[in-house]
């Protein structure tokens, strides 16, 4: 920020806007009200408070009880690229989604449930698993226990943390063991669609650690801003 020629108060006032809208703000409505002539410095403001997020929240470690899967996000492709079917098509790009939940049990029913807690979502560069290895050992203690479904892509997850337990995908699966991972994933595409439409592959990163930061502090009300201007100025 030391560096930008906007002034430091737009700059907060984009965080200000950015923060204390629940879905997201598109870099067009940023313009508008902030007042600026230049569309294109208003999206590498964003961009550059986006990426501040995802740095803060890489300073901590997911921990306890992970839930663990895979979604696909749609992104931008040229008019004339000829697209593929299924996980190689270029429309979709694969991100490493894991939710971080507290079990729970009810002593009078002994019903058994779960309390989600923070999430974290990595664009993956490969199906392969030593890119999904390398992601959940940067952002999950080795001491948690993970859980996921039977995809080969989780084999070595043994091996890099206390306890991973597996189970058949299906829909009782996702509705239960995976619910808060799945829950997270459909809640992202929903609103980085409804809001942006169509992203870019290479900033689509940028994009999930907004739909985090704000996930993960859902309930700091009006301490948000505070708290994100000390992220962003921290950076």
């Amino acid at each position: 920020m030391e560096s930008a020629k906007l002034s430091f108060y737009k700059w907060y006032l984009c965080m200000a806007y950015m923060i204390g809208t629940k879905k997201g703000i598109s870099a067009t409505e940023m313009q508008r009200q902030l007042g600026h002539k230049r569309y294109r410095t208003v999206w590498v403001m964003m961009h550059k408070i986006r990426s501040g997020m995802g740095k803060r929240d890489g300073k901590y470690l997911l921990e306890g009880t992970i839930e663990l899967d895979e979604g696909y996000f749609e992104v931008a492709t040229p008019s004339d690229t000829v697209l593929k079917r299924g996980r190689g098509s270029q429309s979709k790009k694969n991100v490493s989604v894991m939710a971080e939940s507290t079990p729970l049990e009810d002593l009078k029913s002994g019903k058994k449930s779960s309390h989600f807690r923070y999430a974290k979502m990595k664009v993956l560069d490969s199906h392969e698993s030593a890119d999904i290895n390398k992601v959940v050992a940067e952002n999950i203690e080795p001491q948690a226990l993970i859980i996921t479904d039977k995809s080969t892509s989780y084999e070595d997850f043994s091996a890099l943390f206390d306890t991973h337990v597996s189970f058949k995908s299906d829909a009782k699966t996702t509705k239960t063991t995976l619910k808060w991972v799945h829950i997270t994933i459909s809640n992202a595409r929903r609103n980085l669609l409804g809001v942006y439409h169509m992203m870019n592959r290479k900033y689509l990163q940028n994009y999930l650690n907004e739909s985090c930061y704000r996930l993960n502090r859902r309930y700091f009300g009006e301490r948000l801003f505070d708290r994100m201007t000390i992220a962003i100025v921290g950076n």
